[in-house]
């Protein structure tokens, strides 16, 4: 009979470790101690999520249609995925020019209200741009 990996400890919720493997074939047994892969430490949800984003491969759309909820759930169950993993997000060029138009707005705002000069203004403009 075979079990479902255990992720965390059924008593204290801590992290499992697994001290042994084997092999059904020739019966061989290795005993240590070997840390799981992070996909192993993911929840039936998760899994479950990330099997269907894969098989729409990435598609936000279709993982919407597939799983019958919103762009914004969606987004929500990726970012707890990604977290899950314990990945850092890489952030998008659409946010870094976001990001960075907005400070251009605030130079110039800057300016305009006579906070700085046009000089500092340039410089600073220089800055965001690179």
């Amino acid at each position: 009979m075979k079990y479902e990996l255990l992720n965390k400890c059924p008593v204290c919720n801590d992290p499992i470790v697994i001290t042994s493997v084997s092999c059904d074939k020739c019966k061989t047994r290795i005993e240590g101690r070997f840390e799981p892969n992070i996909f192993s430490m993911l929840d039936d949800s998760d899994t479950e999520f990330l099997l269907v984003f894969l098989r729409c491969r990435g598609s936000i759309k279709d993982v919407e249609k597939e799983l019958g909820i919103s762009y914004p759930t969606v987004r929500g169950r990726l970012d707890r995925l990604i977290q899950s993993l314990g990945l850092n997000p890489i952030q998008s060029v659409d946010s870094d020019e976001k990001v960075k138009e907005q400070k251009r707005k605030d130079i110039l705002e800057a300016l305009n209200k006579g906070e700085i000069s046009a000089k500092d203004a340039i410089e600073m403009m220089n800055n965001t741009n690179q």
